[in-house]
Formats: C-alpha cells, sequence, structure tokens
C-alpha cells in the first residue's frame, strides 16, 4: 500500500535530511571561536562579530564553512578606509596571527591573502562534516563607519577597496525573525537554500534571507512560509534587485540574468500552489508529485496518476472544463505538465 503523507510530514522529514548535526556545529562554533580570539590578539581592544549560516542559525549538511568579522578601534582604523590605506596589510597580520595560534591544531593550515576580495580564506585542511574535503574560514577586518550605522568592509575589486554594509545588523534582524516566527523563518530558509541549489543557484543564500525578511514574520506551517516566500520573492524580483534590509549596501545581485531568476521563483510559486490544492482536495500523492518538483532531492516522487484521473473524472461529470495552470488542464484530453524552471 502506497504510504500517504501531509504535505507538513513531508517537509518535516525533508528538513532533517539536510540538518547540520550538534557534533558539526559544536566543533564549526569551536574553530570560530580560536579565530576570533586569534582576530582579538591581532587587534588589541577590537570586536569581533559572527555571521553567515551558522550564526543566523540555518547551516545545512554538510558544513562547509564559518563566517566572521573583526572590527577595528576607531583609532586603529583611522588610516584605513576610502581613499585611505587598503586592507592589506590588516590582512596580512590576521594571517600572521592565526598561523601563530593554530598551526600546532591544525597542521595543514592554509591562509590566502592574495586575491581575496573581502576576506582572509583559512582553510583547515580537516572538514568537520566527514566525508568532504575540507572546513574554511571567512575571517573579515572591518572599520567602524563614521556614521555609527554599519561597517566599511573590504572591497579589493574596486578603487575605493572599501565596501559599507552592516553585517552586525544583518544577523540580529535573523534572529529576530528566527524568534518571532518561533523558528519557522530558519527552517524555510534551510529548505529555500536546498531549493537554490537543485534549481542552478539563481540566488545568493544572503538574497534568499533577505527576500524572507521582507514576508516571514509571524508562525506559520512551512508549507505556507515557502509559499509566501515564493510568491513575494517573484513579485519583488520582477520589480528589481533585493534592497539591502540594513539599508546601508547597495541591492542584493542576482547569479543570472533577472528574467531567468523571476522564471525560476514563479515556477517554485505555482508549483506550492498546486502542491496545496492537492491536498485540500484530497489528493495527497499529487501534492506530493507537485512538492517533488520543488524539493527533487527531499521529497521523493509519488505517481498521483489515479488521482487525477478521479479528478478528471469529476470534471466530466461536473461538465466543466478544468482550470488552466500547473498541471490542471484546459482541456479534459490529457494533463500537463509545468514548464522546466524558465529553461
Amino acid at each position: 500500500m502506497v504510504r500517504k503523507e501531509t504535505l507538513a510530514q513531508l517537509l518535516d522529514e525533508g528538513r532533517r535530511k539536510i540538518q547540520v548535526t550538534d557534533e558539526e556545529l559544536a566543533e564549526a562554533k569551536r574553530r570560530r571561536q580560536l579565530l576570533a580570539a586569534s582576530a582579538r590578539r591581532a587587534f588589541p581592544s577590537s570586536t569581533t562579530y559572527y555571521n553567515g549560516s551558522v550564526a543566523h542559525g540555518d547551516a545545512n549538511s554538510p558544513l562547509t564553512d564559518v563566517d566572521l568579522g573583526v572590527v577595528l578601534t576607531k583609532k586603529d582604523a583611522e588610516p584605513y578606509g576610502p581613499g585611505k590605506k587598503s586592507a592589506l596589510d590588516l590582512m596580512e597580520k590576521v594571517r600572521e596571527v592565526i598561523h601563530e595560534d593554530l598551526d600546532d591544531e591544525f597542521d595543514k593550515l592554509t591562509i590566502e591573502v592574495e586575491g581575496r576580495r573581502r576576506a582572509v580564506l583559512v582553510r583547515f585542511g580537516d572538514p568537520v562534516t566527514p566525508g568532504q574535503d575540507d572546513f574554511t574560514a571567512d575571517v573579515m577586518t572591518a572599520l567602524p563607519h563614521p556614521s555609527c550605522r554599519g561597517l566599511y568592509i573590504p572591497n579589493t575589486k574596486i578603487a575605493d577597496q572599501w565596501d559599507r554594509a552592516d553585517p552586525i545588523t544583518h544577523t540580529r534582524m535573523v534572529l529576530q525573525a528566527i524568534e518571532d516566527t518561533k523558528v519557522v523563518f530558519a527552517r524555510a530558509v534551510r529548505l529555500l537554500k536546498h531549493w537554490n541549489c537543485t534549481h542552478s543557484k539563481p540566488v545568493c543564500s544572503w538574497n534568499i534571507k533577505a527576500l524572507c525578511l521582507g514576508c516571514l514574520d509571524e508562525p506559520m506551517p512551512l508549507i505556507n512560509a515557502l509559499q509566501v516566500f515564493f510568491t513575494y520573492a517573484a513579485d519583488e524580483t520582477d520589480k528589481g534587485a533585493t534592497p539591502d534590509p540594513a539599508g546601508v549596501a547597495g541591492p542584493i545581485p542576482l547569479n543570472m540574468p533577472r528574467v531567468d531568476v523571476h522564471k525560476r521563483l514563479c515556477t517554485a510559486r505555482d508549483y506550492i500552489a498546486l502542491a496545496i490544492e492537492h491536498e485540500k482536495a484530497g489528493r495527497p500523492l499529487s501534492a506530493q508529485h507537485a512538492l517533488h518538483q520543488v524539493l527533487p532531492e527531499l521529497v521523493p516522487d509519488a505517481d498521483g496518476t489515479q488521482e487525477e484521473a478521479s479528478r478528471l473524472a469529476q470534471i466530466v461529470l461536473a461538465g466543466g472544463a478544468a482550470a488552466s495552470g500547473l498541471g490542471l488542464v484546459t482541456r479534459i484530453t490529457a494533463p500537463t505538465r509545468p514548464r522546466a524552471w524558465g529553461e
């Protein structure tokens, strides 16, 4: 007998497949703390901050990296910034101290500065997730902004050598959203990042979270959170680039042309809506099949042929025509399938 599960059950099982283990998180946080201590030693009286997926509570397994930054004091930062010195010697100083502190424990440790755009890249040569090639960390050297809103962070690819950003506020906003939604925000982000990776990575992870900050602000079932996100994200992407939620940095760039990103978001939106419609109508296998199109590696496919046949028979008996759209035929003769992700 075919096992029939609700969309809530399917999503709960799916998110658990990609959830990081306590052991992965503990080791990642331990290494992050070691790096933070080195950064503070490199720049006495400085402060450190954490950002990225581990800090935001939305990391997926395999866990491959952590992100952190060190903010110099105003006095130490004075020689640096737009129109002044670049971050290169600050990055070299961080590299030197990290080597001094961690070489004994991590004998394969390498640290890259040359060619790095924003942060020192630390390669531990030792993964925290079994079977992975490595575990890395980005360590950013930042300056307090004169306005006290946000930071100056390195950007070696532009003439000014520095950009304005506010990663500290970003982390605070994400953690507040997780609290406001009773963890639904983080669980939705995990699933959305997986969707992104399995559909050509149309956007970066931060863009996903920035869009979620604009639409997920209260508890709701996870399937509804996905529906709210894809509807909102499709509308917002159609208008233009996603603005910085902190109102400090510039818009968030896309990974592919905006029209292609919009198509992928619309397709996912319509599949989620179809899954919800099928479930409400008592067609669990058809609902699962629709959800599988969005999260193919997390939700097993299901054969809803008999359910679809019954639905079409009801339409015939009612003397009506099926609605157009994903999986809803305009003629009773044959069901249609959605287009594949705008391709």
